[in-house]
């Protein structure tokens, strides 16, 4: 028996040992005995043994049945077991409005720490942890005793699903709720529960009388009507019926109705199953007209900090944010808080204060990654990342002119999400799978951004920052150029330096897959390699950059990534919303591409450098502003976005060619302008261009640019600056000019280049 087997083997005999009541039917020593035992493989007690030889038959021993009444006749203990079992979803809803609701980073960093906190840490807690005992004791006092670790099902990307005893689902829901909004005053959340048959577990859904429920003979019959279509899904190519059948009717079912619940009761209706109100713990605080606001939230402010930069007022909300923020960054200006009676609140002959405990940013969990890397192989990432820096002179950097002072006041959001993931969660049917699931996803997700960051970072030393009123001068401090706002699940949002973004994003990208396919190797039930040889031979095709030389894509996994390149003085509220529009339009190609076989991952980008540039949505901008019909049957897109990873890699090594060619950077603008006037101008004035440069660069250029992006489709011409892309009703020409003149200003070359020039501008008294 695996761990993950003998977990999920303990949960549920916990579970059934404890019964269907508040109090348990055995002793809580012999539940312990019980426990330690499946966990240890020794000999279980006697009272218990019958109980857990159930839990481990429901995932080891049973075979799908094509009768329920099989069932019944071999395994007549798991057909008649009366104790049901409890499960429970819940995690925080809305959390976008509740992380970006503050203008400023330190806050915004603040509450992702807090909700961090509560989704890594408070919640697994509640499962014998003692770090949250005291708060458990005081308000759900007969909850603490029935829970254990081996309960959790997956508690990442926050949300958690765990089993519990059927009596304590509610309560352990209303935990949940009561945890994020006495934590968080204002962040959403939800929790919902219900109660389930031993062998529903293992075999979905089943009816009181179990042996009435729909089984395989009538979804056959009835698998091409459209309501079982849409319950069960259709067979594709390659896919059998049964096996459609077998993934739905699983652990997944179970999910799934909690899933709904959970959408249902976050809507704010009442669900008539259950007995608890539709808001359990609803966050709500009352206004006034003329009470003081705080600086950014707008709610009513409770003090005024003069201790701090600016003499912010802060509500209580605010307040929490920003200590947090300070806790999870190290910094040394908190005692505004501790020392501050307006957070305190008398408690008998005892004063208290909210409080959260240490929290670990996500730098610290990089700069350990590092270091756990160093045990594996010193010269891999550490020392890349390091180099003769001494890690304790890296301090975090605060803000984002800190960040954005590694490439010229420019900073870069990058927004990741992970493709096919709901297609591959369909086919999960048993619990452990789920929880291998989540486990490998996070760490796939963790590891491919901290290798990106190691890849193409490096601690930066400030300069020619100009401090703020009461801020102490921070030049000449060396920092960790980067910051992570989450990493949850297969979702990440990092702020990172300008001119390695494109890098960064990349790698990512193709160390989640590589991460992943590794996982897959160690353990062979982890499916998550493309098992056709002619998806993977086809996985190349769609490619527009030598498609030949790409890797094909082999793993079912992939993340979509929007990248925008802006200004460090734009609004994070703003750039968040435009980085979620490049995300989606990201993962709209990875869905097109996926028809041709490809299941790697994309990204697209735009370099925004006024924040006016855009003042719709960007697929408006890019529909009426770089998108040209000049005939019916033709139309230009002057534009080329969203790249797979391999086009991205090329589309950096394309830009190198430039620099390398020489090409000069007032014609690069030119040509750009003269896209605009059709197909063939711009094919004109590329090629008078292009044969004023040297033999050698004409050789470059013709190399990396037009024989690798622009070859025509009928002969061995090419069509330099387009691309030839059919469609079912017109031919469009796409280029990645503009892409390229767009990022020339943001790659290290052409950063030192114009400090270079900035330089010698002084020197000679310019």
């Amino acid at each position: 028996m695996s761990n993950s087997d003998s977990t999920i083997t303990t949960a549920i005999a916990w579970c059934l040992a404890w019964g269907d009541g508040r109090n348990p039917q055995f002793s809580h020593e012999i539940l312990q005995q019980t426990r330690q035992a499946v966990k240890l493989g020794q000999e279980v007690p006697e009272p218990t043994r019958s109980l857990v030889k159930q839990a481990g038959q429901l995932f080891e021993e049973i075979e799908f049945p094509d009768q329920l009444t099989q069932l019944r006749d071999k395994y007549p203990d798991l057909w008649n077991q009366p104790t049901r079992i409890g499960l429970v979803y819940g995690g925080a809803t809305k959390i976008k409005g509740y992380v970006f609701e503050s203008a400023k980073l330190q806050d915004i960093r603040g509450a992702s720490a807090l909700l961090d906190a509560i989704n890594l840490v408070d919640l697994p807690a509640f499962f014998g942890k003692p770090q949250i005992s005291q708060w458990l004791k005081e308000n759900f006092p007969e909850l603490q005793q029935a829970l254990i670790p081996e309960l959790i099902i997956y508690s990442t990307g926050g949300n958690i699903l765990a089993f519990c005893p059927a009596a304590f689902v509610h309560d352990l829901a209303n935990a949940i709720e009561r945890r994020y909004t006495e934590q968080t005053l204002t962040a959403n959340s939800c929790a919902v529960g219900d109660t389930f048959k031993l062998l529903e577990l293992r075999f979905g859904l089943l009816h009181d009388s179990i042996e009435q429920t729909p089984w395989l003979d009538w979804y056959l019959k009835e698998q091409n009507n459209h309501l079982v279509e849409a319950y069960f899904g259709r067979p594709k190519s390659g896919e059998d019926a049964v096996d459609l059948f077998q993934n739905r009717k699983s652990f997944n079912e179970l999910a799934g109705k909690l899933a709904g619940k959970f959408n249902q009761r976050r809507s704010g209706n009442d669900l008539p199953t259950e007995k608890r109100p539709s808001r359990r713990y609803p966050p709500m605080f009352e206004t006034h007209p003329y009470l003081v606001r705080d600086d950014t939230e707008r709610r009513c402010a409770i003090a005024r900090v003069t201790k701090l930069p600016g003499e912010p007022w802060f509500s209580d909300t605010l307040a929490r944010k920003r200590i947090v923020g300070q806790n999870a960054k190290r910094e040394k200006e908190q005692i505004w808080y501790y020392k501050n009676s307006i957070f305190h609140w008398q408690f008998g002959n005892i004063r208290r204060y909210w409080r959260v405990d240490k929290v670990k940013s996500w730098v610290r969990k990089f700069d350990e990654f590092l270091r756990r890397s160093q045990e594996r192989s010193p010269s891999e990432h550490y020392l890349r990342y390091y180099g003769d820096i001494k890690p304790k002179e890296v301090k975090e950097a605060l803000n984002l002119t800190e960040i954005g002072n590694h490439s010229q006041g420019f900073v870069a959001y990058i927004y990741a999400d992970g493709n096919n993931m709901g297609g591959y969660i369909q086919k999960i049917r048993t619990p452990q799978a789920y929880q291998d699931f989540s486990e490998d996803i996070s760490l796939a997700t963790e590891e491919s951004v901290y290798i990106a960051l190691a890849t193409h970072l490096h601690p930066h030393r400030l300069e020619n920052l100009t401090p703020e009123p009461g801020s102490p001068d921070r030049n000449g401090t060396i920092v960790h150029p980067f910051e992570i706002i989450t990493i949850g699940g297969d979702d990440v949002l990092l702020i990172v330096p300008a001119n390695k973004a494109l890098d960064i994003a990349k790698t990512i990208g193709e160390e989640f897959e590589r991460i992943l396919l590794e996982i897959g190797g160690m353990n062979p039930e982890k499916k998550y390699i493309i098992s056709s040889p002619e998806i993977i031979s086809t996985s190349i095709i769609p490619h527009r950059y030598q498609g030949k030389t790409a890797e094909p894509s082999q793993c079912l996994l992939s993340t979509s990534m929007g990248v925008l390149i802006t200004a460090k003085a734009t609004p994070i509220y703003y750039a968040k919303q435009l980085t979620e529009q490049l995300l989606k339009s990201a993962k709209s190609r990875a869905k097109e591409l996926k028809k041709q076989n490809y299941y790697g991952g994309t990204v697209d980008f735009l370099v925004m450098k006024s924040v006016t540039m855009i003042s719709s949505k960007i697929s408006s901008f890019r529909e009426q502003g770089l998108n040209k019909s000049f005939t019916e049957k033709q139309s230009l897109k002057l534009y080329a976005a969203p790249y797979t990873l391999h086009e991205l890699g090329g589309l950096i090594k394309t830009a190198e060619a430039l620099k390398q060619s020489g090409f000069p950077r007032s014609q690069l603008y030119q040509i750009r302008t003269l896209l605009e006037r059709g197909k063939n101008t711009a094919i004109l004035n590329y090629r008078y261009f292009r044969v004023r440069l040297g033999a050698k660069e004409q050789e470059l250029l013709k190399v990396q640019f037009e024989e690798a992006w622009c070859r025509a489709k009928t002969n061995n011409g090419n069509l330099a600056p387009w691309m030839f892309k059919a469609d079912e009703k017109k031919s469009i020409y796409e280029t990645i000019w503009r892409d390229l003149v767009d990022i020339y200003p943001f790659t290290e070359e052409s950063v030192l280049e114009n400090v270079e020039q900035q330089q010698t501008k002084v020197e000679i008294g310019q």
